[in-house]
C-alpha cells in the first residue's frame, strides 16, 4: 500500500483561487496546501473535543467540589476557633 494516496476534490472557485494566491506566496503547491489544511483541521478539531470534555468533566464535577468546599469550610471555622480560644488562655 502507499504511502500516500490520490483523492478528487471539488471546491467552489473563489476557494481555489485563494489557494492558488497562497501557492504562490508560500512555494508550495496545492496538494502540500491541502494536506496542512487537513492536518490542522483535524488538530483542531482534537482540541475542541477535548475542550469540550474537560468542560463537561468540570461541569459533572461542580456539585461534588461544591460539598467538599462547603464541609472543608466547617472544619476551617471550627478549627479557627478552637485556636483563637488556646491563643485567649
Amino acid at each position: 500500500m502507499p504511502a500516500t494516496k490520490r483523492i478528487i476534490i471539488t471546491v467552489p472557485e473563489n476557494l481555489l483561487c485563494e489557494v492558488d494566491d497562497i501557492m504562490v506566496l508560500e512555494s508550495k503547491n496545492r496538494s502540500q496546501i491541502v494536506r496542512e489544511a487537513i492536518k490542522f483541521y483535524l488538530g483542531e478539531r482534537k482540541r475542541r473535543l477535548k475542550l469540550e470534555n474537560m468542560k463537561k468533566g468540570y461541569l459533572e464535577m461542580a456539585d461534588i467540589n461544591l460539598g467538599i468546599a462547603c464541609e472543608s469550610l466547617g472544619m476551617e471555622e471550627e478549627a479557627l476557633v478552637n485556636c483563637i480560644e488556646k491563643l485567649l488562655e
